[in-house]
């Protein structure tokens, strides 16, 4: 009995190592490129969405300070 478990032990090794071995995915694919480059777009609208007000009024407090400067 003990034989036999040894024998599909190694039989399924070699199995599963051949199968592991066939495995050529060398880079992403273009589904990957595409979904990273909605998620950051997703991320800039968002930040821009959130920061939008805060960024404009200090942008305008400095061109403000700029063009008042003597």
């Amino acid at each position: 009995m003990v034989n036999q478990m040894m024998i599909w032990q190694q039989m399924l090794t070699g199995w599963v190592r051949g199968r592991v071995e066939k495995v050529t995915d060398s880079g992403a694919s273009l589904v990957e490129y595409a979904l990273l480059l909605a998620l950051i777009a997703v991320v800039a609208i968002g930040a821009l969405t959130f920061l939008g007000n805060t960024v404009s009024g200090t942008l305008n407090n400095v061109s403000n300070v700029i063009n008042n400067h003597p």
